[in-house]
């Protein structure tokens, strides 16, 4: 099975939210989703990607470049929302995903990646640690506002 990893489009939206809602049992709608891209879509430091198998978004991950001033640091980027449709898993569509963002990132003079994952996904845990992703000592703090 072939997978089609690329940047996304507006109208691949709607594919994503759908993918994401179903994958992480949220309730985004097409309206969030779709503003929250208009703000976002020229920004070169905004990463939407896709895969897809058959015109079908069954695969979907974003990344932030965050750019730095601080030349020890280097810019980096964050990637979230790491999701594949259950019936794909197992075909390293997710490594794909990470393999095309390390290009993109290595391309904006990243120098290292980071995400975060909900402790309950133990399977994408399992893909991130293979992939090469080690779990950090440090705390992940937030605050609602």
């Amino acid at each position: 099975m072939e997978i089609n990893v690329r940047l996304a489009t507006r109208e691949d939206v709607k594919g994503i939210i759908d993918l994401c809602n179903e994958v992480f049992e949220e309730n985004t709608t097409l309206d969030k989703a779709l503003e929250s891209y208009d703000q976002t879509c020229n920004d070169s430091n905004q990463i939407y990607l896709i895969g897809t198998v058959d015109g079908q978004i069954v695969a979907h991950a974003k990344a932030t470049i965050i750019p730095t001033m601080y030349e020890g640091m280097g810019n980096y980027s964050i990637i979230n929302h790491v999701c594949v449709k259950e019936e794909y898993r197992k075909h390293h569509f997710a490594t794909k995903l990470l393999d095309e963002i390390t290009k993109i990132s290595k391309e904006k003079g990243c120098k290292n990646l980071s995400l975060w994952s909900k402790n309950f996904r133990e399977a994408a845990h399992a893909c991130y640690l293979n992939y090469g992703f080690e779990v950090v000592d440090a705390k992940f703090f937030e605050k609602e506002i």
